[in-house]
């Protein structure tokens, strides 16, 4: 049984943290333990990583993801619109969240430009929602399979469970050449919880 006040997981050494802000991750924790949530699972403990979170089917993932993110302190970044960056005050906010900076109209297209942020030196975790979206879909969008590979990634699965209230961690997926049969084995993972059983690849 988790603890419910610790509702949170331990972070390996390796795994990316941000500065510290005892207040806020304090709140956050708070936060978690006042709604009743918990998480399940252990993060691998790896320096870089493409985390995918599903079903992403509520305005509320990005509110609980973004609580427990704080409240851990990892460092997890996502892409936002570089028009959002250009919005009097907006754009520092964004960035001490992790939003990172992404022009669409780049001929490199989205994937390339999250592919290079992933091979700097500076290391961190690049999180999305495989679904793309938060209407149910029947098919997965591959962006997260070509950035991790081309990145030479690790996938790291989570799933968000509203009737337990629980955000679950899984182990790390290694990529291989075949796109077909990494979607199986991760989507096998998906299965016993409860998602991506009507989802094709």
């Amino acid at each position: 049984m988790p603890n419910k006040n610790f509702p949170l997981l331990d972070l390996p050494p390796a795994v990316p943290r941000v500065k510290d802000h005892p207040f806020l991750q304090w709140l956050c924790r708070t936060v978690w333990r006042l709604g009743g949530w918990h998480m399940e699972g252990a993060f691998p403990n790896l320096p870089r990583a493409v985390l995918i979170g599903a079903p992403h089917s509520s305005n509320w993932d990005g509110f609980w993801g973004l609580t427990a993110k704080v409240g851990l302190g990892i460092d997890i970044r996502i892409l936002g619109k570089d028009s959002l960056f250009k919005i009097p005050f907006l754009g520092p906010v964004l960035r001490w969240i992790g939003i990172i900076s992404v022009d669409r109209s780049n001929p490199a297209g989205i994937v390339e430009q999250a592919a290079q942020l992933l091979l700097g030196d500076e290391p961190f975790w690049y999180g999305l929602a495989p679904e793309g979206t938060r209407r149910k879909v029947e098919k997965w969008k591959m962006g997260f399979w070509r950035i991790a590979r081309e990145a030479n990634m690790p996938v790291v699965p989570i799933y968000f469970d509203y009737k337990r209230k629980v955000i679950g961690v899984g182990e790390a997926f290694q990529l291989t050449d075949d796109m077909g049969a990494d979607m199986e084995r991760i989507l096998a993972w998906y299965r016993p919880r409860g998602f991506g059983r009507n989802h094709d690849i």
